[in-house]
């Protein structure tokens, strides 16, 4: 079948394309926005991408037009295949019908981490031997020799075995899946996760976002619960306790065993209260590049404890950690054998992830885009680089940032950084600039924060003021006009 994806670099989208190209597939597609690191696996698994949103992209006709949740009516490819009645369908429903109906679904739902979890679960499964399915909002960075490993994870998507060898019938393969509370399609404007009906549930966490499409939190909730209602009695629930906006969607009714999870900063000092908690890390060290685990509701287990001792930091990322550890644990796979696998983790593309290291300047990218995402990345980032003068480089790119919803939130978010470039493009329709001028004289506290209006502005900035020594923190969840490498010459010119 001739499959043609409109929105192909998506992040869903691209994963879809290689999940159909897995299953037999001529897939082609058309994206307005064309850039790495999508874009290159996605040729270099023989996908055709055409640039635009062309007519004639859909000449000869394929088989099934799979509408990505950018398309708009008013469009003329949608025109034209709504009049000449092209088949066509969205990705969660493909998804949904091709791969997962006969599959134990894992989905990883939550305003922030999403990506991150859902790797580092479909990384514990495979470590621990499960030919594990999945689908990534990104792209999985691998260190290692095994070459299981190194072959699963090359890209961001894997269709991995449909069936287990066992006696539970509804154990038909196991498939994780990045859950994503956005909309499915122009013509199905329920949550993408609404279609994976899962049978065990990572709810990562849950605040306001998307404001394009959500009026406020409640009706993000009323999505959540949509989800909740599918989830079996014999399946699972894991969840941060404490976390109100969670607690406040499951009281709407909920017929799933939970787990909890917490983390420690310490014996004494807790970062989440614990009560209720079933599962707990403990931070080892202040950066949480090293923690204990321990499953505190299976006491005649003596092997539910372990500790990780990991590249990764901040206590976001513990919390990641410590659900994928719950949800591997919930389908047979040891805590020892999960903190093993976290501990040969390299993490994933644009999540802190080290891109240069020029005269002693390291250059970190992130895909950081709402303030809290922004808050803890900086907050890991200060742990884990003591010794060094943090810079945060950051594009208020995503479509909640640009209608200004969390513009009373940004420059608090950005006090952990030593210096902060904010780039405000053309067009932003509200003022950035007055935004965190404001912001500095309401507090004298927050400083070190400027306003650019030009790429090329805040890269000579940088290559005029960093030195030796320090650090820089390019945050955005767009090509940011290629500032990345753009950056990384410049400062090897200078």
């Amino acid at each position: 079948m001739h499959i043609h994806i409109l929105g192909i670099c998506g992040t869903f989208m691209g994963s879809l394309a290689l999940l159909a190209r897995e299953l037999g597939h001529t897939v082609t597609g058309s994206d307005a926005n064309i850039y790495p690191p999508m874009s290159t696996q996605l040729e270099q698994a023989g996908v055709t991408i055409e640039e635009g949103y062309l007519i004639a992209h859909l000449q000869p006709a394929p088989d099934l037009v799979v509408v990505g949740n950018a398309m708009k009516r008013g469009m003329d490819v949608i025109e034209y295949m709504l009049d000449t009645g092209l088949r066509y369908t969205s990705g969660p429903q493909f998804l949904s019908e091709q791969v997962l109906q006969s599959r134990h679904v894992i989905a990883v739902a939550g305003t922030h981490g999403k990506t991150t979890t859902t790797t580092m679960l479909a990384w514990i499964l495979h470590y621990a031997g499960i030919d594990a399915g999945f689908l990534i909002g990104g792209v999985p960075l691998v260190n290692t020799l095994d070459e299981h490993l190194q072959h699963v994870f090359a890209h961001s998507s894997y269709l991995g075995a449909d069936n287990i060898d066992n006696d539970d019938s509804a154990n038909t393969g196991y498939f994780v899946i990045e859950a994503d509370e956005y909309d499915s399609a122009f013509f199905d404007k329920r949550s993408k996760f609404v279609h994976y009906r899962p049978r065990t549930a990572i709810l990562n966490n849950l605040e306001f976002d998307h404001a394009d499409i959500f009026a406020d939190l409640e009706a993000i909730q009323t999505q959540f619960h949509h989800m909740v209602r599918m989830i079996p009695s014999t399946g699972k629930i894991i969840m941060p306790t404490a976390t109100v906006s969670l607690e406040d969607t499951l009281a709407k009714g909920v017929w799933t065993p939970v787990w909890r999870t917490a983390v420690l900063e310490s014996a004494t000092h807790n970062t989440y209260a614990t009560d209720n908690s079933d599962w707990q890390a403990e931070l080892i060290s202040e950066d949480g590049g090293q923690f204990a685990v321990s499953f505190l509701a299976d006491t005649a287990d003596k092997e539910a404890t372990g500790v990780v001792d990991w590249s990764m930091s901040g206590l976001h990322n513990v919390n990641n950690a410590l659900v994928a550890i719950a949800a591997a644990y919930n389908i047979g796979v040891s805590v020892k054998t999960a903190c093993a696998a976290l501990s040969a983790f390299a993490g994933i593309k644009r999540r802190m992830e080290l891109i240069g290291n020029v005269n002693d300047i390291l250059v970190f990218d992130d895909f950081a885009h709402h303030p809290t995402a922004i808050a803890t990345t900086l907050d890991g980032a200060k742990k884990k680089l003591a010794d060094r003068r943090l810079w945060a480089i950051i594009e208020p790119r995503s479509n909640t940032m640009k209608m200004g919803i969390h513009q009373d939130s940004l420059a608090q978010s950005a006090t952990l950084a030593d210096h902060t470039l904010w780039y405000e493009p053309t067009g932003l329709e509200w003022g950035l600039k007055d935004v965190i001028d404001n912001a500095t004289i309401a507090n004298p506290s927050i400083s070190s924060q400027q306003v650019l209006s030009n790429v090329d502005d805040i890269i000579t900035h940088i290559c005029t003021y960093a030195k030796a020594g320090d650090a820089i923190v390019i945050m955005s969840n767009g090509g940011f006009e290629g500032i990345h490498q753009r950056l990384l010459t410049a400062l090897g010119n200078s």
